[in-house]
């Protein structure tokens, strides 16, 4: 086996903006990368490549073309940085808790009897238990972000219409049991696919919910909704129909999650648009950054000491 090497951009290194647009494009590469042993991990703040040396040849020019990237050779350093992300210590909302989800999701594509797979579910479960032990938790997370917009906008606690969300993805569902449409007369998923979205739904007899496909919203103004989009699953077509429907629909307000924001610039001239880099977004992920970063060096100590002690005890057991 050649030696293990990772390649990364994160929003550290690279505006978070230029990171998502690099990740919407490099994403359907995955099944592809993943054949050859390599493990890409893309999400809205990061693009991370992660396999055998051999097989990262040459993929600078075509994940990273552009871009200034940072190399991390071998594979203790590998499930060091792998256990940091799970963590949540390198996620622009320091502690949140998608990231580790999104990396296992992730690990699917690569063959489970490669040794990126092999290090990679190493590094996640030492990352969550870290994360678990610091209690490095966001002190809130999309769903508290959303709870917060709701309250800002309608301070009364006036019952409201409608709580549309777009996508059925993992944020999406998430937003969904997290009870943040208690106060709107109604939920809706706006989906593409309804019935594979009934069938998926079928465990959560808790929960209702109205479908909707995205051509059927936005036939009445609605000035006491607001929509949620929590889908980057956005193709020309689709993202045209809904600016179409958002337009009629004038909502309260928009929520805008995705890390490329759907609506044009004309669009959101004439709505109450949020995005993830609005100075209202923003200013929540500061407040929870500036809480737990302080954590970080007592995390990052977890992890290195867990690290070492996995480490003897292999040692120990070789000889």
């Amino acid at each position: 086996m050649s030696e293990l090497l990772g390649l990364y951009i994160d929003h550290q290194l690279t505006a978070p903006f230029a990171v998502a647009q690099l990740s919407a494009k490099v994403k359907p590469l995955a099944t592809d990368l993943a054949r050859s042993g390599v493990l890409l991990l893309a999400t809205c703040v990061r693009v991370e490549v992660y396999g055998e040396e051999h097989a990262l040849r040459n993929i600078d020019s075509t994940i990273f073309s552009g871009f200034s990237y940072e190399p991390i050779e071998g594979a203790a350093a590998i499930v060091q940085r792998l256990a940091e992300i799970a963590s949540g210590a390198h996620s622009q909302i320091l502690g949140e808790s998608y990231i580790s989800y999104q990396l296992a999701n992730a690990l699917e594509f690569v063959n489970p009897n490669g040794p990126i797979f092999q290090i990679a579910r190493f590094a996640i479960d030492i990352g969550r238990a870290a994360r678990e032990r610091q209690r490095f938790i966001a002190s809130f997370n999309y769903d508290q972000i959303l709870r917060d917009i709701i309250g800002d906008r309608f301070p009364n606690g006036e019952l409201l219409d409608r709580l549309y969300i777009i996508g059925s993805g993992m944020l999406g569902r998430g937003l969904i049991r997290s009870g943040v449409g208690e106060r709107f007369r109604s939920t809706v998923i706006v989906t593409r696919n309804p019935k594979n979205l009934r069938k998926r739904l079928r465990p959560w007899t808790d929960v209702e919910v109205e479908l909707m496909r995205p051509a059927e919203i936005g036939y009445a103004r609605e000035s006491q909704s607001i929509v949620v989009i929590a889908t980057a699953d956005v193709d020309d077509e689709y993202e045209a129909t809904l600016q179409s429907a958002l337009l009629r629909l004038e909502p309260r307000t928009i929520v805008d999650l995705s890390s490329i924001p759907l609506l044009s610039d004309a669009a959101v001239r004439k709505l109450n648009y949020v995005s993830m880099y609005d100075e209202e977004f923003l200013r929540f992920i500061e407040q929870n950054n500036n809480q737990l970063a302080p954590k970080l060096p007592l995390l990052f100590s977890d992890i290195e000491a867990t690290l070492r002690t996995a480490e003897t005890y292999l040692s120990a057991n070789a000889t």
